[in-house]
């Protein structure tokens, strides 16, 4: 296995002006990554990207978004209607080949688009039995809420601690706040915002030249649960657990957990799967709570793990999550060497 590091990451504004686009969002996000390192577009051996067309509520509009990648000539590109941070694995697999050196990963979303998040994420149900009911993705959060609450004898108030430790909010003035879906409260939810973040990974001793320090893909893998959540234990994750243990997040331990938590029980649902004690720092940034740029978060956590590396951390761990309830989970374990 080749020895592959983050190098760079930029992450665009999340307040945009009126009309912005993907692609606008995009093109100084990467020209900031790549030139912090001191690399041009055409350095760039492999380019992979995460995106969602039923953001922009189109076909293939990921295509666009390739121009602020600089398509021209023919790239090698690869897209994945994902969370960026499944497209850095797939970059970190592709760099495994030995044939390039240099990977450029990014994705965008604008869920500034369309009705409102909520209805457009019922499409991502099963379309027999939840999706025709509406089921949007808070309700199901609460029902996750109100189950890990039962499991493990959390209150609202420890809620209301997770997400006054990641804003500096609060708690009492947050738990006075009306229910949008019991126990969830607005402050338990995640803003929905636009966004685009981009990352650089180089192979070898490379990355030692471009950076002074890399963060190190120690392991990275990612597994998934049923899609159906009425068949599974929505109070736990194991296919957070499974990933973690494959990426060897026990091997060592972390010092700092940037989890993909846009709903304040999910944070202590991953924190339970990963294993995570008093002793780990997590979500310094503010996690997935503060703001949640749709399709860029999970690899917002992987550029805030590389960013902790670079301040002079060990171990830093990248979570990220796709699909109902934490169906679909990621797990990055950076190092500094």
């Amino acid at each position: 296995m080749r020895d592959i590091a983050i190098v760079s990451f930029a992450q665009a504004p999340t307040e945009q002006p009126p009309g912005q686009t993907e692609t606008l969002m995009l093109l100084p996000t990467i020209t900031e990554a790549l030139s912090a390192v001191g690399l041009a577009r055409r350095d760039v051996g492999f380019t992979c990207s995460g995106s969602a067309d039923y953001l922009t509520g189109g076909t293939f509009t990921f295509v666009q978004m390739l121009e602020a990648a600089g398509a021209w000539p023919p790239i090698p590109e690869s897209h994945v209607e994902m969370d960026g941070a499944w497209a850095l694995h797939e970059a970190w697999v592709r760099l495994q080949h030995g044939d390039v050196d240099v990977a450029l990963v990014f994705s965008s979303g604008r869920a500034s688009l369309g009705v409102s998040l909520r209805e457009t994420l019922t499409f991502q149900l099963d379309p027999y039995y939840l999706a025709p009911l509406g089921a949007d993705y808070v309700s199901l959060a609460a029902l996750q809420g109100q189950a890990v609450m039962a499991r493990t004898g959390r209150t609202e108030r420890d809620l209301a601690e997770i997400v006054a430790a990641r804003t500096g909010l609060d708690v009492d003035k947050l738990l006075a706040e009306p229910y949008v879906v019991a126990p969830l409260r607005p402050h338990d939810i995640s803003p929905p915002v636009d966004g685009a973040a981009a990352v650089v990974l180089v192979a070898g001793d490379r990355a030692k030249d471009l950076c002074e320090r890399p963060a190190w893909v120690a392991g990275i893998d990612h597994r998934a649960d049923p899609h159906y959540p009425g068949v599974r234990d929505i109070s736990r994750s194991r296919s957070t657990a499974l990933a973690g243990e494959k990426a060897g997040v026990g091997k060592a331990g972390v010092e700092v957990a940037e989890l993909h938590a846009v709903c304040s029980p999910e944070e202590i649902v991953l924190a339970d799967a990963l294993g995570l004690g008093a002793d780990v720092d997590i979500n310094p940034s503010g996690g997935g709570i503060a703001a949640n740029p749709m399709m860029v978060t999970g690899l917002v956590r992987i550029g805030e793990a590389f960013k902790q590396i670079a301040g002079g951390r060990s171990r830093a761990l990248g979570h990220a999550s796709s699909g109902p309830c934490l169906q679909q989970n990621l797990v990055c374990v950076l190092e500094g060497r």
